[in-house]
């Protein structure tokens, strides 16, 4: 294992015993609102907290951005890890075990490591650049499935994002009408994950942040896959919209979604 995924690691499961522990008494659990249809627990603090700790006690030079505690700034900017604590806090908060410890390790730019780490189901999937994706340590593949029909594609409502919701229904139904259904789970990092383990062919959502997808970017394209924006390009970075599967399968959702979709949404 590369040594910094292996601190990747580390700092997951070392998360990971920190929600472990909060889920037992979820009453203690402190919840506030940060934004409309956004929640944060002094858990997602505090794992975030021992995740930057457990990566600077390694590589103290190296800049971290948190969705929790912001952007620490290093002294060696070629290093950028990308953090989120608990990729899917509404699912914590509520008791229903699926939510995940998401980091991604970025080395000029490119996406280098990533890990999402699954504390309920023990699940540790993981990505080295060019050395492929492993599910506790058994390597992985997307879905060999290239049309619609018949797939079991992920998807995330857009919460935070209610005034795409008409254009959304609308690629929902696109989509709906070809596959064997949808599911919404709640975490985007473990769609991106099941993406990369062929556990759901493929995968849409609108305005996901880049912690929320950067280690599941990597996971997926070292798995096999193709990540890219609706139109099909490259800004999914800044737009925050998200399709990713086996390339065939990728660009058969893009000619469902597109004529369906507004201006805004293709950018």
């Amino acid at each position: 294992m590369h040594p910094m995924l292996n601190i990747a690691v580390r700092a997951a499961r070392n998360a990971g015993k920190i929600l472990l522990r909060a889920s037992e008494d979820l009453s203690k659990v402190e919840v506030q609102q940060k934004g409309t249809n956004d929640l944060v627990t002094n858990i997602d603090k505090e794992a975030e907290a021992v995740i930057r700790d457990t990566i600077l006690q390694s590589f103290p030079a190296h800049s971290i951005v948190g969705e929790e505690l912001g952007e620490h700034v290093g002294k060696d900017a070629d290093y950028q890890w990308i953090v989120d604590p608990i990729d899917g806090t509404t699912n914590f908060i509520k008791g229903l075990p699926h939510y995940a410890i998401s980091i991604a390790l970025k080395v000029k730019g490119r996406l280098d490591q990533a890990v999402i780490y699954d504390p309920i189901r023990g699940e540790l999937f993981t990505a080295s650049r060019g050395q492929g994706a492993q599910l506790n340590s058994k390597r992985l593949r997307v879905s060999k499935t290239t049309v619609l029909s018949g797939t079991v594609l992920a998807t995330g409502f857009p919460y935070k994002n209610k005034h795409h919701i008409d254009a959304y229904t609308e690629a929902f139904k696109a989509l709906f009408v070809h596959t064997a259904d949808i599911r919404r789970a709640g975490s985007s990092a473990l769609d991106m994950a099941y993406v990369a383990a062929g556990r759901v062919d493929g995968f849409f959502e609108i305005g996901l942040k880049p912690w929320h997808s950067a280690a599941g970017e990597l996971m997926v394209k070292e798995a096999g896959g193709m990540v890219v924006d609706f139109a099909g390009g490259n800004n999914y970075n800044h737009s925050g919209n998200i399709i990713c599967g086996s390339p065939k399968l990728t660009q058969a959702i893009i000619r469902e979604i597109r004529p369906v979709l507004t201006e805004a949404l293709l950018r």
